[in-house]
């Protein structure tokens, strides 16, 4: 079995976290709560990065690891890289 491109760790989550570099027009599986989907990634993912595992609104909140870990700056579709480019932290800021 081949190592996984990227995880998620909480169904609720609505990002993956790529384990390796991704290149953009890559088709990659993610295991949700023991389902297999398969997502086409349309941007380039750092390793370490987020993309989008579902269509996120606009002022919708980033789950990562089942912990809301910021607000989208606008809507994100599935595949999309998900970074400080379209969406904006919410830990430690004490305002929300």
């Amino acid at each position: 079995m081949s190592k996984p491109q990227a995880i998620v760790m909480k169904p609720s989550d609505n990002v993956a976290t790529a384990t390796q570099e991704i290149i953009a027009g890559t088709n990659v599986m993610v295991n949700i709560d023991g389902s297999v989907v398969g997502i086409h990634v349309t941007e380039p993912i750092p390793f370490g990065h987020k993309f989008a595992i579902r269509n996120i609104s606009a002022g919708e909140k980033i789950i990562k690891y089942g912990e809301v870990i910021g607000e989208a700056t606008m809507n994100i579709d599935p595949g999309q890289h998900t970074h400080v480019h379209n969406f904006g932290g919410c830990r430690g800021r004490g305002d929300l």
